[in-house]
């Protein structure tokens, strides 16, 4: 299974923002949360809200995103949260150290009410950072990254390495998805697949090798035409223009004020610390 993104046209909030502010939000929203070290539900609650509510200004379909959403459930759930709940690592030092109540013994590790919590809030923390960051493909027209990436500072030859890099994985499924249908109308079957891992990596031979050979020829026709075109050698100018209007000011400012914010309240007042409310540790006792 691959992931891959539709950019669909939408007149919405959101995709009317120039793609350098979506950028520089995410950057302030994962700086907030990750300097000053926040992991207090207070400030984490509020600005998950703010993350889901330009999510659904979006207006992104559920079938474009629903397999993007099944890993992210996968990493942030079952991985993250998982290691939190069992372990409390990941996190602040007084997630253990602070005497908590035992809910109840998973085999020999106890699961107490600070690990609950501190596994409630990694979670939260995450989805906070990952929701900014799933719209950037989908509301972002795909000619204009190389072009965000520049007008950012970025060097010409990196710019357009991460445009190489957002269009790569969307070829690259589409190239996929064609082999599988052509080796299905010869009655290839691939639905069902029987045996241990290596006899199903040899049954996956057939649509992994002319794929990997797709993308390599289609890799030596790009670096035959940015040769061609002298890439690398003087500055390089670009097609798309790309210009702030009051809506990306509003976002960036947005987006700084809620960095400062975390900072001030972290390092000046001393809040934004990992603790136990008291009212979830009624829940338990």
């Amino acid at each position: 299974m691959l992931v891959t993104w539709k950019y669909r046209p939408r007149n919405t909030f959101i995709q009317r923002l120039d793609p350098r502010t979506r950028f520089i939000y995410l950057a302030c929203i994962i700086a907030a949360l990750t300097i000053p070290e926040i992991w207090d539900y207070r400030i984490i609650l509020p600005l998950f809200l703010i993350s889901l509510t330009l999510y659904l200004m979006a207006r992104i379909e559920w079938k474009d995103v629903r397999r993007t959403w099944l890993y992210i459930v996968i990493l942030v759930f079952f991985i993250v949260g998982l290691n939190g709940l069992l372990s409390g690592r990941g996190g602040p030092s007084s997630v253990t150290d602070i005497p908590s109540p035992v809910v109840f013994t998973l085999g020999w590790v106890p699961i107490t009410v600070s690990k609950i919590w501190f596994a409630l809030s990694q979670v939260t923390r995450m989805l906070t950072m990952a929701i900014p960051a799933i719209m950037i493909p989908y509301t972002t027209d795909p000619n204009i990254f190389g072009t965000a990436f520049r007008r950012m500072g970025i060097s010409d030859k990196v710019s357009f390495t991460m445009d190489l890099a957002f269009r790569f994985m969307p070829t690259f499924a589409r190239d996929l998805t064609i082999t599988m249908d052509a080796q299905r109308a010869r009655g290839y079957e691939m639905d069902k697949l029987k045996g241990g891992i290596v006899a199903r990596i040899q049954r996956l031979a057939p649509l992994i090798i002319p794929v990997v050979m797709q993308s390599t020829v289609t890799g030596e026709e790009v670096i035959d035409a940015m040769d061609l075109r002298a890439f690398g050698t003087r500055p390089r100018s670009w097609l798309k223009e790309l210009h702030y209007e009051a809506r990306d000011y509003f976002m960036i400012g947005l987006g700084v004020a809620i960095f400062i914010t975390c900072c001030v309240l972290k390092w000046g007042f001393g809040i934004g610390g990992y603790f136990v409310p008291e009212w979830f540790t009624q829940f338990f006792v």
